[in-house]
């Protein structure tokens, strides 16, 4: 099986593989010889940990991932959920945090098109796509260059593809100065009778690559995201994939045009390891093995090598099963939208991964091994210890100045720089564009139905107590969900970690999704697909534990949408849903971080039970059309909503100081499970009185009206001047790289 000029295989390029000493040694058990190079880089590619999850896959195993709307959980492309009328959205979101590091603009731009290739090899047409960025300290020597090539990749390759982006979020923290985060989602409608899988089904049936040529972009793309950065971080830029969104688009319309031809049984995406993973996973799930010809792989480079070809990460790709007899109708589909379409294979019944090159087999390895029986880890961990609740005595600041202090932030500041950059409307179905707490898509075919969807997570709380904050990441953004009128359906996790070798960096991942999972069965919010990105650490800096959860929800009836902003004068407002113990949480707040320097002390605790209830309440309020706008309340606490909800309906309020407590407490605390709602005044009784017969606390706090915010008793601070603090940071921080 050597190929000549091929290198030998020794225990620096194992390493190099990212493969260890035993499990080298498994390798040489599994096949009982020395695997060839092209054999070598197979099984570092299939065992890798972006594409085997063996640190993780024991923990992954406690998620819940089934209910009654749920069609497909983990384990294909996309989860799959009902929504009725013979129609599912299809969604997941996934990482391309190493490339986005390495090269800003293309490892963003590539990480949109996995996720979109994702949606539509399931014969979804995406509808919406969001990402959460994460960037160093806004000091930092890099920062500014990646926010800059990253916004530019998700813009220019989403824009070009013609999918709105809807929703997302951008934060900063020192603690990603060595590895920023890009977590990309996309979700697309399919009808429930037309969706399409990857498991092979078949023997001696044609093995078909579709779309844009390889190259050799990206080659060991899974395993460089699979292992720590360090000072030699420039050289891994090989190793970034180069995509082409108007290619894409082509692929795309190509395939969901084949799919009505019937001539498809499997079919998958070539993302990470691309001709390599696709094909393994086609033929394991299927039971059946696969035997590749590379010398008619379509290549766009000389000389490719069969390593090269089987570990390419090229863009834009395809591998499909299909019945023969349709062969000549799907290569017409293919050859109209100018893309290649080349039988490459066959399938077998050996269970073999056999691969071909020039009348040599340079590998066959048995199949299953490869994918379903990859190493699995239980690795040793260290349940972090809960930091205490904060006991601090609060300085004499004034909430006014406070205020705009915290609007200016770099974490709280307006993010409009960032989405402008985006088509928001694209599709012309958006209901709700970013800025406000979930982004709305209307259902296409559909005349009252909307999908709302919302990413979220706070990794400082996550750090301080990893199982409160992985409850609160998915109860945040089911609230968010929730705030908008939709009943939350199901959502996607991409768990960010450090490296797992380290007991306390494991331990981090492991209560994390411990509560992800308790958060998700309270809440009936399953998880129907996911992304693990781990070793996200430079020089053994490890990043803020960051497990972000993308959430799905269904509006039966768009017309009753809530929305953030103040929508009339004299509108009472109301808080709803604060525990009883409210305004003493300021652990791990924005404003005891940023404004006092403090980073000690709990994050604020979930109380799943009370979240529930109190998200039912607030739906049936905007179900009935009482409601004039809903907000939740997350990072900066009552004070950042109420200023938010002024400025997006450009309508003031004064608001009563509450509870007895300090007003800095009272306005910034970050207690969980609250919405701040207005109503009109003849509605008050009747919503009180609601409240009490469901058991959820609301308060009447205040009335909207006039062109200024006062909290409680300090100074009125005027509209303008409040968006004048919000919008500023953003283009002021960001105008040398225009």
């Amino acid at each position: 099986m050597s190929i000549p000029n091929e290198p030998q295989i020794d225990a620096k390029l194992i390493a190099d593989h990212g493969l260890s000493k035993s499990e080298y040694q498994k390798i040489l058990e599994i096949i009982g010889r020395e695997p060839s190079y092209t054999e070598l880089g197979i099984f570092s590619a299939m065992w890798n940990e972006h594409c085997s999850y063996k640190s993780s896959k024991k923990w992954l195993k406690t998620l819940p991932t089934t209910g009654k709307c749920v069609i497909m959980g983990p384990g294909e492309n996309a989860g799959v959920v009902d929504i009725g009328d013979g129609q599912a959205v299809i969604f997941k979101m996934e990482s391309h945090n190493h490339p986005s590091y390495i090269e800003p603009y293309q490892g963003a731009a590539t990480g949109v098109g996995g996720i979109l290739r994702d949606v539509f090899t399931m014969g979804a047409r995406p509808i919406a796509a969001m990402n959460a960025l994460r960037f160093g300290a806004p000091t930092h020597k890099k920062t500014r260059h990646l926010v800059s090539g990253v916004v530019s990749g998700v813009g220019g390759y989403g824009n070009c593809f013609g999918v709105p982006t809807v929703g997302g979020e951008v934060e900063f923290d020192e603690r990603y100065n060595g590895n920023i985060l890009v977590n990309a989602f996309a979700a697309g409608l399919a009808d429930t009778d037309s969706i399409f899988y990857s498991e092979a089904k078949g023997v001696g049936l044609p093995v078909v690559y579709l779309g844009a040529k390889t190259g050799r972009d990206g080659v060991g793309g899974a395993t460089m995201a699979s292992a720590e950065f360090d000072d030699d971080i420039d050289e891994k830029r090989p190793t970034v994939q180069v995509g082409d969104p108007f290619t894409e688009k082509r692929l795309m319309e190509a395939t969901l045009e084949l799919m009505k031809t019937g001539a498809v049984i499997a079919i998958q995406d070539m993302g990470a390891a691309g001709l390599t993973c696709s094909a393994v996973e086609m033929g394991a799930k299927g039971n059946l093995g696969i035997e590749l010809n590379l010398d008619n792989v379509p290549v766009r480079e000389e000389n490719m090598t069969p390593y090269e070809m089987m570990l390419s990460e090229s863009q834009e790709r395809m591998l499909m099963v299909l019945h023969p007899e349709k062969e000549a109708a799907a290569r017409a589909v293919f050859e109209k939208w100018e893309l290649d379409f080349a039988t490459v294979g066959k399938t077998t019944n050996d269970l073999r991964f056999s691969i071909f090159w020039q009348g040599t087999e340079v590998a066959n390895l048995p199949i299953k091994k490869l994918g379903d029986e990859a190493p699995e880890y239980d690795r040793d961990w260290i349940a972090p210890k809960p930091k205490k609740p904060l006991e601090q005595t609060l300085p004499n600041d004034d909430v006014a100045d406070v205020l705009l202090k915290m609007l200016g932030l770099p974490n709280l500041c307006s993010r409009r720089w960032v989405w402008e950059q985006y088509d928001t409307l694209i599709q012309s179905n958006s209901l709700q564009i970013p800025g406000g707490d979930a982004g709305v898509v209307r259902v296409e075919g559909h005349e009252t139905k909307a999908l709302a969807f919302s990413s979220d997570v706070t990794p400082r709380y996550v750090e301080a107590d990893p199982f409160e904050g992985g409850k609160q990441a998915v109860a945040e953004c089911w609230r968010n969900i929730s705030a908008t009128g939709a009943t939350p359906l199901a959502c996607s996790d991409n768990l960010n970690f450090g490296n797992p070798e380290k007991p306390n960096i494991m331990g981090q991942l492991v209560m994390a999704i411990k509560g992800i999972g308790e958060a998700c069965r309270e809440l009936n919010f399953p998880i129907v697909s996911g992304n693990v990105s781990l070793y996200n650490e430079t020089n053994g800096v490890a990043i803020l534990p960051t497990p972000t959860i993308a959430g799905v929800g269904l509006l039966q009836d768009w017309d009753k949408m809530a929305r953030i902003g103040f929508a009339g004068e004299d509108d009472a407002i109301l808080l709803i849903g604060a525990p009883s113990d409210w305004g003493h949480h300021l652990g791990q707040s924005i404003y005891m971080r940023d404004i006092v320097g403090n980073f000690d002390g709990a994050p604020p605790p979930v109380d799943l039970s009370h979240e529930k209830k109190t998200g039912e309440f607030v739906r049936k309020l905007i179900n009935e059309k009482i409601t004039t706008a809903v907000h939740d309340c997350s990072d900066g606490g009552l004070g950042i909503a109420l200023a938010e909800m002024a400025m997006a309906g450009n309508i003031g309020a004064k608001v009563n100081q509450l509870n007895g407590l300090n007003p800095l407490a009272t306005f910034f605390a970050e207690d969980q499970g609250r919405y701040i709602v207005s109503i009109k005044r003849r509605n008050l009784e009747r919503v009180l009185e609601m409240s009490e017969n469901n058991d959820v606390f609301t308060a009447w706090i205040g009335v909207t009206g006039g062109d200024s915010l006062q909290l409680g008793q300090t100074t009125p601070i005027p509209i303008a001047k409040l968006k004048k603090a919000h919008e500023g940071w953003f283009p002021e921080f960001m105008k040398e790289e225009l």
